[in-house]
């Protein structure tokens, strides 16, 4: 069963090239907005906190500081109304899922960049 919805999610669902980003990279994201007839482009831009699942039912969250009030965002990969996704700044961090993040604040909510 699961190699036939496999095979069903390979061949019919269209696939988007996004570029390889993960937990701690800072990144923007561009996505669509219907309001009423008109449609407007808006983007996210925050830190990665986590990925999570495969295929075509993979997620990742974002969290921006908005003000003093942290904002969280979870985007499916495969979104129809995602535009492109454009990485900031690689971050160095230790763990796949990046949760104590929201509790810091100030300086100590700094991650490390990778320069390469």
């Amino acid at each position: 069963m699961e190699a036939l919805l496999k095979f069903v999610e390979d061949e019919f669902v269209p696939k988007k090239e996004f570029p390889k980003f993960s937990a701690g990279d800072t990144i923007t994201v561009y996505y669509e907005i219907k309001e009423g007839e008109k449609t407007r482009t808006q983007f996210f831009r925050g830190v990665v906190i986590q990925r999570r699942g495969s295929g075509s039912t993979e997620t990742f969250t974002i969290r921006k500081m908005s003000g003093t009030i942290g904002v969280e965002r979870i985007f499916p990969i495969n979104m129809p109304a995602l535009q492109k996704i454009e990485v900031n700044k690689r971050g160095k961090v230790r763990r796949a899922r990046i949760f104590y993040f929201r509790g810091l604040t100030g300086k100590k909510a700094r991650i490390k960049e990778i320069r390469s």
